[in-house]
C-alpha cells in the first residue's frame, strides 16, 4: 500500500503552480493600528475651545440630551457657543435661533476657573433670564471621592 501525493500537477511534480491567495494579514495589521490611533484620538475631540475647567465633587450629569448646546468662556471674556465666537449681547439670541426657542434644550456652560464669578454670572443669568431652564456649569470631575 502506497499513498501518491499530487503536487497539483501531472507533470511529475517538477512544474510550480503558483498559489492564488490574498495574504490579508498586513491588511488587518493596518487595520487594528489606525483601529487604535482612533480611539485614542478621539476623546481629544469632544471640545473645540481649550478651558481650564475646575475641579468639584457633583456627580456627572445624566445624557439624556444627545446634542446639548456648549457656551464656553475663556479667561479673558471671550465667549463662544460651539467653537463660534460670540458677542455677550447677541449670545441670548443666537441660542433662541439655535434651539427653536425651545425652554427645555440643555445648554452647557464651560467657563475657565480663573474667571470672576460675577462674569459667569452674567452669562448664566442671561441665559436663564431668556427662559432655559436647563443649563449646567461644567466642571473636572474630583478624584478625591470618598
Amino acid at each position: 500500500m502506497g499513498a501518491n501525493l499530487n503536487s497539483g500537477n501531472n507533470s511529475g511534480g517538477r512544474g510550480y503552480k503558483p498559489m492564488a491567495e490574498i495574504n490579508v494579514t498586513p491588511f488587518v495589521d493596518v487595520m487594528m493600528v489606525l483601529l487604535v490611533v482612533f480611539m485614542v484620538a478621539a476623546p481629544l475631540l469632544t471640545s473645540g475651545v481649550p478651558i481650564d475647567l475646575p475641579d468639584s465633587d457633583a456627580k456627572a450629569l445624566a445624557d439624556e440630551d444627545n446634542k446639548p448646546l456648549e457656551v464656553s468662556i475663556e479667561k479673558n471674556g471671550t465667549i463662544y457657543v460651539g467653537e463660534t465666537e460670540v458677542k455677550q449681547a447677541r449670545l441670548v439670541a443666537l441660542l433662541g435661533s439655535l434651539t427653536n426657542n425651545d425652554p427645555d434644550r440643555r445648554i452647557y456652560i464651560r467657563a475657565d476657573q480663573s474667571m470672576d464669578y460675577g462674569d459667569v454670572m452674567g452669562v448664566l443669568g442671561a441665559i436663564n433670564g431668556a427662559g432655559f431652564r436647563k443649563v449646567a456649569l461644567i466642571s473636572n470631575s474630583s478624584t478625591n471621592s470618598p
